[in-house]
């Protein structure tokens, strides 16, 4: 039986191929009369990508692209190495691909930087490296930002309507995204008819994304699809309609299947765009270069070289960021210039000795002027307030490259030579190459001490990997390959407690294995690590039977397998039980990414079939998306697999050491559509009290961007008592930047961050944490959030009380001086209640300190309103240093059980 089904489907794929074969054949050899080009361009001007994601979705591509009467070229994108290989054709199409390759993208950027317009639909890159998702977005001007829950009508764009797209047959009913711009280039061509209404289709000069899968029935009619190619062609083809040359370095290939018929129509060639929107870098070598290249090239959304036109909106955003940068780096020094006073002698400091102090830091600076930061600034918003004047100019160029200029110089006068980080988690993740590069004791030593002299206060140890634990286990199958001879976690336990540290086991959870790791140490390709490849009933499968989603490099375990279950509770009961670890840290706590609106879903493992079945009377594999209630409750019982499993965690460490730490590394995507993609609901896990910590990883290549990622889930009220930590990533982030993203973070309401990961911490950047967070006391000298919340209210509070004595003594804020006094009394009042509580914890004392704390913030608001007119950043900082203390008393009075 299964061998005759296995014969049917060959038949039906033949067919298939011969037919899609037959068809391409007569669409490139075939008049194309219906869009507005010159009878002289008789050729193909459109090639199409066909990808793995789209292979399912490809019948009805084709489908429309042959009613529509357009002649095109297919380009498999398996075999894109170089941009030669994207053909010479006039547009390329990239049908909702998912997945490029660095090279790929490289490839890309390069073709459409000679004179190629792209026209791409649905989630476009988005199971790509983090790099490839950031070059597209450069390269596109736009993302997609998340699926809509149900069908949108679309509707012409609010504001500058643009000709090409304001056809009446361009808008009706569709299933698809929100599309976020990115860059002033970027225009909303048609919106949502949604609250806000967020864009649908995003065009640039020489770019088009559809927010919707192209081609698909589920999404959109066939008309429409058709009018909206048919539309952007037409629009990109007259932009390049006249002074056409071939396009440098493209051969005249459309496809191998077609390679005959078209190796002898004459090439056409769009003309090159006015100005690059992305910094060339030359040719990689090889795929490690590419990757390297990609990194460095694609980061910034502000292009210095770019003359693209800035819009009001753009214009905007760009003088903002400048006044957060220059509130952030007063509030730097603010911060640093409490915390190197005298602690024993009262602040007598005036606003002259602090202005000679900063000049004589400047002059002393490597590589910086004697400019003081005064001056900086000044000149920082006189550049500010000239965007508007540049613009009405058009000197578009020069706005971006005094921009980013003056970004470096602030980011210069930060004051980077003086301690300013308040008590805080200072986190980073110890990773396995890092550790296996180590080799021993002696070199891991070495890394623990950097880390301790640059103030970090909590590593997040990599101790499972790919079901591989890297000491020799009871319970695991095997050690890691790598680590065999030695047993690194006992080594980091000891290392990190001489140095007063905290040591926490980062332990992958659902993960199961990783094709890299197998290249590593040898193995096959898809072998799916120990564990499952011990017990295969554990795997979990995609709606194809596949263990590995396409695209992706692990196969996970399916959470709803107890026996599997089990096996995790006794290796991390193992893990903190042998080991005198701090905390344990869940990671990869979902399942891995799908689009159930694209066809791809992912949880049909054999446990998990049967228990649904047995809740529902129905085979989940026979249900889909739209089938409404049964879908949301097979989301749901997947949800709850993971849900339950972190409780079955956090009950276990609390039974075993009520003093464990557990955390989660987890996706800051929102929160519908993460429980859709991934199934993680941290919310939950929070709100319930399972958790003690969120590290969110909100990994940004520029500040604003970090902040976009980070601040609504700092600022949430749905987290319970729980402590949230955002991540950054150090990947290629400038030093400078980093350290911009970490005093963000000390301006708003959060108790620390984590650095990922340690094998980025280069030397640089740790100059600057010696001296910024590491240099005048040593990590056992404050107390860790984490371990010490109520030590650490008083400590914050204290740096708190220094600034407002500071700017008042000095009168950089303004009081009505009747208020003074009562300011002092009640600034007081909460300090002697903050004291009390960490001396010796109780119930009263924590009630006490509380609402002292809310009276006092109530009030804070009425002092604050005159200084809040003139330094609004300044009062909001202040305002977020106080929600901090209040989440640090509700954390303590959860782990201190003072209820």
């Amino acid at each position: 039986m299964e061998n005759q089904e296995t014969a049917t489907k060959v038949t039906k794929r033949a067919r298939f191929f011969i037919f899609s074969f037959n068809f391409l054949m007569i669409n490139c050899l075939t008049s194309f009369n219906i869009l507005s080009v010159r009878a002289a361009d008789a050729e193909p001007v459109l090639s199409v990508v066909q990808s793995a994601e789209n292979q399912q979705q490809w019948t009805g591509i084709t489908k429309r692209l042959q009613s529509l009467g357009v002649r095109y070229c297919v380009i498999p994108l398996a075999q894109v190495r170089s941009s030669a290989d994207w053909g010479d054709r006039k547009v390329l199409f990239l049908p909702n691909v998912e997945t490029l390759n660095p090279a790929q993208a490289i490839a890309l950027e390069s073709w459409v930087s000679k004179g190629g317009k792209v026209i791409a639909s649905g989630p476009v890159g988005s199971l790509s490296a983090p790099g490839v998702r950031q070059l597209l977005r450069s390269l596109l001007g736009s993302y997609w930002g998340f699926g809509l829950d149900e069908t949108q009508q679309i509707k012409p764009a609010t504001t500058k309507p643009q000709r090409w797209a304001n056809q009446k047959e361009l808008f009706g009913q569709v299933r698809g995204g929100v599309i976020i711009p990115e860059g002033g280039a970027s225009q909303a061509t048609a919106v949502w008819n949604a609250q806000d209404n967020p864009a649908a289709v995003v065009s640039t000069e020489w770019s088009t994304l559809l927010g919707w899968r192209w081609g698909t029935d589920a999404a959109s009619s066939f008309e429409l699809d058709n009018a909206w190619l048919k539309a952007a062609i037409d629009h990109h083809i007259t932009a390049s309609s006249s002074g056409q040359q071939k396009i440098p370095g493209a051969d005249s290939r459309c496809a191998t299947t077609i390679e005959t018929a078209t190796a002898n129509i004459p090439p056409v060639t769009p003309v090159v765009p006015q100005a690059p929107f992305v910094p060339r870098a030359p040719r990689p070598s090889s795929p490690a270069e590419a990757i390297d290249q990609l990194e460095q090239t694609v980061h910034w959304n502000v292009e210095p070289n770019s003359n693209a036109p800035i819009d009001e909106k753009e214009a905007i955003a760009l003088q903002q960021e400048l006044e957060n940068l220059i509130s952030r780096v007063e509030s730097a020094h603010l911060a640093a210039s409490v915390q190197t006073a005298n602690r024993d002698e009262a602040i007598t400091s005036n606003p002259q000795s602090l202005k000679e102090d900063e000049t004589r830091v400047a002059s002393t600076r490597p590589g910086l002027s004697s400019q003081s930061k005064e001056q900086a600034i000044t000149q920082a918003r006189l550049v500010a307030k000239n965007i508007p004047q540049l613009l009405a100019n058009k000197n578009y160029a020069l706005v971006r490259q005094q921009w980013l200029a003056t970004r470096t110089n602030l980011w210069k006068h930060f004051p980077l030579n003086r301690r300013l980080a308040p008590a805080e988690i200072r986190a980073v993740w110890l990773d396995r190459g890092t550790i296996v590069r180590a080799g021993g004791e002696k070199k891991l030593a070495e890394i623990f001490d950097r880390l301790a002299q640059s103030g970090i206060n909590t590593v997040f140890f990599e101790t499972v990997n790919a079901s591989y634990p890297i000491y020799p286990s009871k319970v695991a199958p095997q050690q890691n390959p790598l680590t065999r001879g030695w047993n690194p976690l006992a080594v980091a336990v000891k290392l990190a407690h001489e140095r007063k540290m905290e040591l926490h086991a980062w332990v992958w959870t659902f993960a199961a294995g990783n094709q890299r790791h197998n290249q590593v140490i040898n193995v096959h390709p898809d072998y799916p690590g120990p564990v499952l490849a011990a017990h295969p009933d554990w795997a979990n499968y995609d709606n194809k039977g596949n263990t590995i989603p396409p695209g992706q490099t692990k196969p996970f375990f399916d959470p709803a397998n107890p026996e599997l279950r089990q096996y995790l509770l006794k290796l991390f009961e193992e893990i903190v039980s042998e080991y005198q670890v701090d905390g344990l840290q869940l990671d990869y706590i979902r399942y891995p990414f799908q689009d159930p609106f694209a066809g791809r879903s992912y949880g049909y493992g054999k446990a998990a079939r049967a228990q649904f079945q047995q809740l529902t009377g129905v085979d989940p594999l026979t249900i889909s998306p739209s089938q409404t209630e049964l879908w949301q409750k097979w989301t749901e019982f997947r949800t709850q697999q993971v849900d339950s499993f972190v409780a079955d965690v956090s009950k276990m460490l609390r039974q075993k050491r009520k003093d464990l730490i557990l955390s989660v590394a987890v996706f800051p995507l929102p929160e519908r559509e993460r429980i859709q993609k991934l199934q993680q609901h941290w919310e939950v896990w929070a709100r319930r009290g399972d958790i003690d910590v969120i590290v969110p990883m909100t990994y940004a290549q520029d500040t604003a961007r970090f902040q976009r990622l980070a601040q609504p889930w700092i600022a949430s009220s749905q987290l319970g008592s729980t402590l949230l930590v955002p991540g950054i990533r150090l990947l290629s982030l400038p030093n400078l930047a980093a350290f911009d993203q970490l005093q963000l973070i000390r301006d708003l309401p959060a108790s620390g961050y984590a650095l990922f990961a340690a094998e980025n911490f280069n030397h640089d950047l740790q100059k600057i944490l010696n001296s910024t967070q590491g240099q005048v006391l040593s990590v056992a000298d404050e107390p860790i959030p984490l371990r010490q919340p109520f030590e650490t209210a008083v400590v914050r509070y204290g740096l708190l009380k220094r600034e407002w004595q500071l700017v008042i003594q000095n009168e950089q804020i303004s009081f009505p001086a009747i208020n003074i006094a009562d300011f002092n009394n009640q600034m007081e009042v909460v300090e002697k209640a903050l004291t009390q509580l960490a001396a010796a914890p109780s119930p009263a004392k924590l009630l006490t300190a509380k609402a002292s704390l809310t009276r006092f913030q109530t009030q804070f608001r009425i002092w604050m309103r005159e200084a809040a007119t003139n330094n609004p950043y300044q009062v909001k900082v202040w305002e977020n240093r106080l929600a901090t203390i209040e989440r640090l008393l509700r954390y303590g009075e959860r782990r201190s059980q003072l209820r």
